[in-house]
């Protein structure tokens, strides 16, 4: 009696705690508590897109003992999903019956909107319902929450956000680099990236133009690099890159996307400035464009410098220069290094002796200082580019000036070459006439037949009238 007496005082006490933990339990919105089973039975479309929306069908279904009526179906959306304009996130079911089948109770659909920047991944959502059981004083209201999860698609986009190269020199190996970003929130793979240029200037070297990319995730880039060349005869400007980028999504649904990219090819060029000759102070530089483009508005200058000045102008504008082409500039250049030498030094071929005049170029002095030339000149993008050049003067003899005199002095021997002309003219006529007497001689000798005794001088009255003829008619000639 007693053990059946102490089995039935637990029994009652344990459905007393049974009762008492339920009703806490459905006051506090306890999915166990109640009679309701919340389900997410659809997604449209399976997987959700940034950018789109997602419609959410749930199934609610009274499985318990007691009827429920006035139910409320809640969605609480937290990103990246958020409410559409328009649309209901609160939804009501007026009356489910008790003991309810799997294919009764409510369906209730709800539309999300997908942020533009959510990243690949599956996402909770709440869904709260509230209902009541009884009537009257001894209804009872309960409040469930159930958690569902979305599986929300990255956005799947590539794009090609630099290119390292804006210049490509002309008949000059360059490297080309495309920088290739997913800017999408899903990761990328078997990605080909290619270009071509419709006008075939710039081509790729030592590779074809397709490159393939494996797996891109989400944020990051690549670098693609390419060896180029631009044609040697293609007009300097600007030229068009057709870019073709195809992906695949974890789908296998393949995209491809189109972009152009400007490169501009030519640039700046080259020059070599050499010595070619001197004369009286006067120095003649050769400028030779030995660079691949054209050079406009081209100048010439002998900037201020240590061991050299210039007399009138240091500036010589010679137009425009294409690839290959040369021109000659003439400039008044003098030392600024004074007198050179000492009195009484020795010199010979090739060796500076004193000046007499400061300022003359000299062997010595134009040694080891080379002279600073400077090229302005405008590229093909209108650009002002300068390019310094220096050039080693030779002087042949003891100096170059415009002094008299002197050893290896230019100068000196062309102020006497007056006069060697005139020692040449007498000379000439000197040997003229003493021809000219001797052929009058010998006509002489034949018409007299006779030798006459030397020293003896024969007068115009001494000779036969024949004679005299003859004479006269040979001093006429």
């Amino acid at each position: 009696m007693k053990k059946f007496s102490l089995l039935t005082i637990l029994l009652l006490f344990s459905a007393f705690i049974c009762l008492g933990a339920g009703t806490a339990l459905g006051s506090t919105g306890d999915i166990t508590s109640s009679s309701l089973e919340v389900n997410l039975t659809n997604q449209n479309p399976d997987t959700a897109r940034p950018g789109e929306t997602a419609e959410l069908t749930v199934s609610v279904q009274n499985v318990g003992t007691k009827d429920a009526k006035d139910i409320t179906v809640t969605v609480d959306p937290e990103y990246p999903f958020s409410k559409i304009s328009g649309e209901a996130l609160e939804k009501e079911i007026s009356y489910l019956n008790a003991r309810q089948d799997e294919d009764e109770g409510g369906v209730l659909k709800f539309k999300l909107l997908v942020d533009s920047n959510a990243s690949a991944g599956t996402y909770p959502v709440d869904i709260t319902t509230t209902y009541k059981t009884g009537s009257g004083s001894s209804a009872t209201t309960y409040t469930t929450t159930k958690t569902v999860y979305i599986d929300v698609r990255g956005k799947e986009y590539a794009q090609i956000v630099t290119i390292d190269k804006a210049n490509i020199d002309i008949a000059k190996e360059e490297t080309l680099e495309f920088i290739v970003t997913n800017t999408g929130t899903s990761p990328l793979k078997n990605m080909v990236i290619s270009w071509t240029d419709p006008d075939g200037v710039v081509l790729p070297v030592y590779s074809d133009n397709t490159k393939y990319i494996k797996y891109l995730d989400a944020g990051e880039s690549v670098t693609v690099t390419y060896s180029v060349m631009a044609d040697v005869n293609a007009d300097p400007g600007l030229y068009t890159l057709d870019i073709t980028l195809t992906l695949e999504d974890y789908e296998s649904n393949e995209q491809t996307i189109n972009t152009t990219a400007g490169v501009f090819v030519g640039g700046e060029t080259d020059f070599d400035v050499s010595f070619s000759e001197s004369d009286e102070g006067e120095i003649s530089l050769s400028v030779a464009n030995v660079g691949n483009n054209i050079a406009y508005s081209v100048k010439v200058s002998v900037p201020d410098q240590e061991n050299y000045k210039v007399s009138g102008s240091s500036s010589t504008i010679v137009g425009n220069l294409e690839k290959g082409d040369y021109t000659i500039t003439t400039f008044d250049v003098a030392s600024t290094q004074g007198a050179v030498g000492a009195e009484g030094s020795t010199g010979g071929p090739g060796t500076a002796k004193a000046s007499t005049e400061e300022g003359n170029l000299t062997v010595a002095s134009v040694e080891n200082n080379p002279l600073l030339v400077q090229i302005e000149y405008t590229d093909a993008k209108g650009e002002r580019i300068t390019v310094d050049k220096e050039v080693e003067l030779e002087i042949t003899g003891g100096t170059m000036g415009p002094q008299t005199g002197g050893p290896g002095n230019s100068g000196g021997i062309t102020s006497y070459l007056p006069y060697i002309a005139v020692i040449i003219l007498a000379g000439g006529a000197f040997v003229y006439r003493k021809k000219i007497g001797e052929k009058i001689r010998e006509r002489k000798e034949k018409k007299s037949g006779n030798k006459k005794p030397e020293g003896n001088r024969i007068t115009a009255a001494s000779k036969k009238p024949e004679e005299q003829k003859y004479v006269n008619e040979t001093s006429k000639d």
